[in-house]
């Protein structure tokens, strides 16, 4: 299992920390488009490091254009000599048309077609085949040599799909190159729901399951000290509640036979009742999204629970020290 770590902190500390990650062993450093620009910090880490792969976990892809991504994309690659990694997701349609004044329609139909234009511009810059790619969503038949780039050596980076729903799942299976399974997610559903669709996906477009990577983050509900315990565990169902507020996520409920506590999250979510929200999160919930126990066991349990179901994670574990920290990631690994 392929084990990445979280690259969120300010720009100022970004440098140390990704020196750090690479330090100890991780084999990813991640960065998520929230209240930050997700690529900025990744741009600063491939300069300080040499082996550590970059991920965006996530990048939204509809607040932009697959023309703007795939400039990025490759010029991260580039620069990082073949260790970006372009994790996307489509946000759910509130962000998209009112925080980034975009379309929306067909999220899984316009992220299949987005992906599909991304690679047709790769393969323009780094094949020298003729841009033309007409869809549905987006039309690319415009590149000259003044706009092609010519640091081509390394290609295109691997692109990473996250996806809840079986439409996007599949879509995952069938264009990218692997899948970031969302935190609101319950091994249960990962069986019944995620994994079947991935195999759909994969079907149709003729790939194996070996070519593929499975990334999933997990909650984790631990500590050093019963405080910091019950701190995380607060934290945890606040975070699960919020999420759950998300009507696109009931399925994920819904599968446990919790569809009615979806209608009363989001209910206090439009009230702003967020405290109220994480009370409302059971211990039997928690112990279906999250791993519970003191560092080693929830490692352990963890590594049981998922580790024949995924290929990496960001899940994170406390530790005392950073000595402590190492032998973590090193139980993590084994």
């Amino acid at each position: 299992m392929r084990i990445d770590g979280g690259l969120m902190a300010g720009l100022d500390g970004v440098s140390g920390r990704a020196r750090r990650l690479e330090a100890m062993g991780y084999d990813g450093a991640v960065t998520a488009e929230t209240a930050h620009d997700p690529f900025f910090p990744l741009l600063l880490a491939a300069k300080e490091t040499e082996q550590i792969e970059l991920v965006t976990s996530i990048a939204v892809a509809f607040s932009r254009t697959p023309m703007n991504l795939a400039n990025i994309g490759h010029d991260l690659n580039s620069f990082s000599k073949g260790r970006f990694v372009l994790g996307l997701g489509s946000q759910i349609r509130p962000h998209i048309t009112k925080r980034f004044s975009m379309p929306w329609s067909k999220p899984a139909a316009r992220m299949r077609e987005f992906i599909m234009a991304m690679r047709a511009i790769w393969n323009c810059w780094h094949n020298g085949e003729t841009l033309h790619f007409e869809g549905d969503f987006y039309t690319h038949s415009l590149m000259t040599p003044m706009f092609t780039p010519q640091d081509v050596q390394y290609g295109a980076p691997k692109v990473l799909l996250a996806a809840v729903g079986p439409l996007m799942t599949e879509v995952a299976g069938e264009v990218a190159d692997g899948i970031i399974i969302h935190g609101f997610t319950t091994e249960k559903y990962i069986r019944e729901v995620t994994l079947p669709a991935v195999q759909k996906g994969l079907a149709r477009a003729g790939k194996k399951r070996q070519d593929f990577e499975i990334s999933y983050p997990g909650f984790v509900v631990s500590g050093n000290t019963e405080e910091e315990f019950e701190s995380t565990k607060a934290a945890v169902c606040k975070q699960i509640a919020f999420y759950g507020s998300t009507p696109a996520y009931a399925p994920v409920l819904g599968i446990h036979g919790w569809g009615d506590l979806q209608p009363e999250l989001n209910r206090l979510s439009k009230q702003g009742r967020w405290d109220d929200m994480g009370g409302l999160i059971s211990d039997d919930i928690l112990g279906e999204f999250a791993v519970i126990g003191e560092p080693e066991q929830a490692v352990d349990l963890f590594k049981s629970r998922f580790g024949s179901l995924i290929d990496r994670t960001m899940a994170g574990f406390p530790s005392r020290d950073e000595q402590h920290a190492k032998a973590l990631l090193a139980r993590l690994m084994a």
